[in-house]
């Protein structure tokens, strides 16, 4: 489902390459949940953000659903996101002009899709915020918005999700439950999972750890998940 081979970013600093990240390569299997962790300027989003083709990499690549995103420009990488790829941030990035509903209707409205209010307001049902559509995101609590962003990134079935520190502006029994919530539809769509977090519990719910220092990875390690999925 995604494959990383050595990527490496390198940005210019005082005229001299600075190396964000550094020929790190990985598989991620198709339905898996996969954690990221690491220090604060580790390369974490930055890796993220190469995995899903917001950004390209200086060298190595990286195949996400069969597709190598160094064959695409900009808008096509952009049309495969739409098609594939679910995102959570931990701001929520939510529109604050538009209700519930309206917001988790945006992707499929963006494609030009039929029944995107029927969708999103389903998705919105299974979230636990059925009777919340109509509200916009002023009026929601933080757990609540963030629910909204995860049916949002849900509402165009991806191949493959990333969220972004998404418990990071939770208290920490929030965070447990949108977790549990993305676990849960990871489940039930056979979604691959790829979080970055600095909480180790919440990373030790994903089958495996990834953990990055100073832009390469230092360990990547199945968890006590995996054995118990394994043994289910």
């Amino acid at each position: 489902m995604l494959v990383a081979r050595e990527l490496t970013k390198e940005y210019q600093s005082g005229g001299r390459p600075l190396a964000v990240l550094r020929d790190v390569s990985f598989d991620v299997p198709q339905g898996s949940f996969a954690a990221i962790v690491g220090p604060s300027g580790s390369g974490k989003t930055t890796l993220l953000g190469l995995l899903a083709g917001l950004d390209v990499p200086s060298r190595g690549s990286v195949r996400l659903d069969g597709t190598d995103l160094s064959t695409l420009d900009e808008d096509a990488r952009a049309r495969l996101r739409g098609e594939r790829v679910g995102f959570v941030f931990q701001s929520f990035q939510l529109i604050p002009t538009l209700t519930a509903v309206e917001n988790v209707a945006v992707p499929l409205e963006l494609r030009g899709e039929r029944g995107a209010a029927r969708r999103a307001a389903e998705l919105l049902e299974r979230v636990g915020l059925g009777g919340r559509g109509h509200h916009f995101p002023a009026q929601l609590s933080g757990g609540e918005q963030q629910r909204v962003a995860v049916a949002r990134a849900f509402v165009n079935r991806p191949r493959v999700l990333f969220a972004d520190e998404p418990t990071g502006n939770l208290d920490q029994a929030t965070g447990a439950r949108i977790v549990e919530l993305l676990e849960a539809l990871n489940r039930e769509d056979g979604t691959t999972l790829v979080l970055v977090t600095h909480d180790l519990a919440l990373a030790g719910r994903a089958g495996r750890v990834i953990r990055l220092a100073d832009g390469v990875v230092v360990s990547d390690t199945p968890t006590g998940a995996a054995a118990a999925a394994a043994a289910a």
